[in-house]
């Protein structure tokens, strides 16, 4: 799917299904258009599988919180809001100048941006970048998906917190076997469910990131 299709398809796909991206052994990207978000976006399952460093936990709470923010205004009336792009229009004649710091657009801002961390990290490890000197180490491909998607929103205190937390960060091996779900699977195998994965998943975001820009709903403040 190119950028203009999921430009398209996006003004026709609920809110509810461009939100619900079921994980399925992170090769399928299903989105489906039954039961609004019960399943965990990627974001939150490749957090759950990068180790129990603190600052990740704050990191996943960030990603649930703004899902639930969403799925509030989703459900305050589907009718009305059966696409992202209606939520925004709404919430933007509602709340005039406060927006778009305010509501479901700020949440659904925040949460594309941590979404696009993981799939830069995803994209950068299946792509083969990595430290030559230690390979199995991941900590290249976050800082490479940190600077892209999430440094330039951030404080200095949290940009040295996540510094500190990649010497947290698994073994790229324990990572893979971990979306495996602890299944024994060659390493080439893997790589290419990610690129399938990503192939799927890259121009939703892609056009979430879009909208954003053509409403003007995109925010630069630090957090």
């Amino acid at each position: 799917m190119k950028l203009r299709e999921a430009q398209r398809s996006l003004s026709s796909l609920s809110a509810r299904a461009v939100l619900k991206v079921k994980l399925v052994g992170y090769g399928k990207c299903v989105v489906s258009p039954v039961s609004p978000m019960s399943n965990c976006p990627p974001s939150v399952v490749c957090t759950d599988c990068l180790g129990t460093p603190i600052v990740y936990s704050p990191v996943k709470a960030d990603l649930t919180g703004n899902i639930k923010k969403i799925r509030a205004v989703y459900d305050s009336n589907p009718a009305k809001f059966k696409t992202l792009q209606n939520i925004l229009e709404v919430e933007k004649e509602l709340h005039g100048s406060a927006w778009p710091k305010i509501g479901a657009t700020l949440a659904l801002m925040w949460l594309k941006r941590g979404l696009k961390f993981i799939l830069v990290l995803l994209q950068s490890i299946s792509d083969g970048e990595r430290d030559e000197e230690h390979p199995n180490l991941i900590r290249v491909n976050a800082l490479k998906a940190y600077e892209i998607a999430l440094k330039k929103y951030h404080g200095w205190m949290l940009q040295k917190l996540f510094t500190g937390s990649v010497y947290a960060l698994p073994y790229k091996s324990d990572l893979l076997k971990a979306l495996e779900k602890g299944k024994e699977v060659k390493e080439e195998e893997s790589i290419e469910k990610i690129h399938q994965f990503l192939a799927r998943v890259t121009p939703i975001l892609d056009a979430i990131y879009e909208m954003y820009t053509k409403m003007n709903a995109e925010l630069s403040y630090k957090a």
